[in-house]
């Protein structure tokens, strides 16, 4: 039942300060928080994007009023202490996917337009974080205490492997429930397993193929590829609506492929670029004999996205279908090296796909390497923790909404009990020139974000009404 005093409450608490929400999303967004192992160092693991991200966002806690905590540069938190040092946690992520090409608004500042944040960052996570955090303030700022402790955690690794939460779990013991602001409302109580593979063909120093890059992250649909390849005397090649070509004169041609990027999770939303790469070299006959095959499997890799190009099909009641996208790929010691993301059900496991693609890839003379994997992590619906967001998404929009399940990865699936909790509602639709997390653009509604400001206020309230 909706609390129509409490709503008023936070309705002009939101109005009193958005416009330091955005200053602090702003803040965040500044900084390119991407991986880069090669400058990591003590106290910056992960590269310094994520530890001067990290810093900036534990800086903003404190001076909320919070005790914050810096884990060594992997992670950190911030706490809003209770009657007990039982914790509800929530856990948001400072660290980004590279930006990759294709922008037409600047990647790492805020651009605000028609009542949308676009820069990278903004949707996946640093804005959802700021907004969560400020839920936490605005009970501070009302005077509460509650009965658990509330722990905001602060990870720099969830694009790129969760060495972040790895390092958490070792040293500290779990929150009793957390949830992550980082995926669809209304509430996700299962993730899909994850699968992450690097696929190398056998050598190729003789190939016509000199060049090949697309992609900027395995988990995402690449929305731009590149290749040089050899055309000898050819005065003419026409491109396509999506490949353009442009011969050198020195018997090479330099193809531009423009796909659509999209998170590996929905790669039904995307068009991979490395694809349209590949199928145009096989069209036109550009390629080696030793080429050919290999790209032959490519094609049918890249361009059935939910695995019955190479035998890997499957669904189950839960879940739904298994996907697979090529996220990445480049030539590197004369082999094609094509990244993997698979989002993959119960019905099948890391080994099962492992043996399924070397099996298809072998017949190619090309190896696979599997390099990450996450089992399919499942809670129940009906768990008071669950049902209390799913009350909160309902009350503050008016919706009677039901839990759902995914195949996107979140921090949920690291810890004993979490899940997953907004703030995308993709039913409703951006304007063309607003992109999607992990692509170019990147952007989220005000009014979205505003929306789930009220969702995460009355959701701590009912988490702690529940007993978490």
């Amino acid at each position: 039942m909706a609390d129509d005093q409490l709503l008023n409450d936070i309705d002009a608490y939101l109005d009193e300060n958005w416009e330091s929400m955005v200053r602090d999303i702003a803040t965040l967004v500044r900084i390119p928080s991407f991986e880069e192992l090669d400058k990591a160092e003590e106290g910056a693991p992960f590269g310094p994007g994520p530890r001067q991200a990290l810093t900036a966002v534990l800086d903003l806690a404190a001076g909320m009023g919070f005790e914050t905590h810096d884990c060594e540069g992997y992670i950190g938190y911030a706490d809003f202490p209770g009657e007990s040092d039982t914790q509800l946690g929530i856990i948001g992520h400072m660290d980004v996917v590279p930006a990759g090409p294709g922008w037409n608004f600047p990647a790492y500042d805020v651009t605000r337009k028609e009542g949308y944040l676009i820069g990278r960052g903004c949707l996946d996570d640093k804005g959802p974080s700021v907004v969560a955090l400020w839920a936490m303030k605005y009970w501070k700022d009302r005077g509460e205490k509650f009965p658990c402790t509330i722990r905001f955690l602060f990870g720099a690794n969830e694009e790129s492997g969760m060495g972040d939460v790895a390092y958490y779990r070792k040293h500290y013991a779990d929150p009793a429930f957390l949830f992550t602001p980082d995926a669809e409302f209304p509430v996700c109580y299962g993730e899909k397993g994850g699968y992450d593979a690097v696929i190398k063909s056998e050598p190729m120093p003789n190939r016509r193929v000199r060049k090949l890059v697309g992609g900027a992250a395995t988990n995402a649909v690449p929305g731009q590829a590149e290749a040089v390849v050899e055309v000898g005397d050819l005065t003419q090649l026409p491109g396509t609506d999506r490949v353009a070509v442009e011969l050198d004169g020195n018997g090479c041609a330099r193809l531009v492929a423009a796909g659509k990027s999209a998170h590996a999770s929905m790669p039904e939303e995307g068009v991979n670029a490395i694809a349209l790469i590949v199928d145009f070299l096989l069209e036109n006959d550009l390629l080696t004999r030793e080429e050919r095959a290999f790209f032959e499997f490519e094609s049918r890799l890249l361009n059935h996205t939910d695995g019955s190009g190479v035998g890997l099909k499957t669904s189950d009641e839960y879940f739904g279908a298994l996907t697979i996208v090529g996220g990445t790929v480049k030539v590197e010691d004369d082999r094609f090296m094509q990244t993997v993301d698979s989002r993959f059900p119960t019905s099948i496991d890391g080994d099962e796909i492992t043996a399924i693609l070397t099996r298809e890839a072998g017949k190619v003379g090309a190896s696979v390497e599997n390099t990450l994997l996450m089992v399919p992590f499942l809670v129940k619906p009906d768990t008071p923790a669950i049902q209390a967001l799913l009350d909160a998404y309902n009350e503050v929009t008016g919706e009677d909404a039901k839990p759902f399940t995914m195949g996107g990865g979140t921090y949920a699936r690291e810890f004993a009990s979490g899940a997953s909790f907004g703030p995308e509602r993709p039913w409703i639709k951006d304007p063309d020139w607003v992109g999607s997390m992990h692509g170019p653009d990147e952007g989220v509604s005000e009014e979205l974000l505003r929306a789930s400001f009220c969702i995460y206020a009355v959701a701590l309230k009912r988490l702690m009404d529940a007993g978490l």
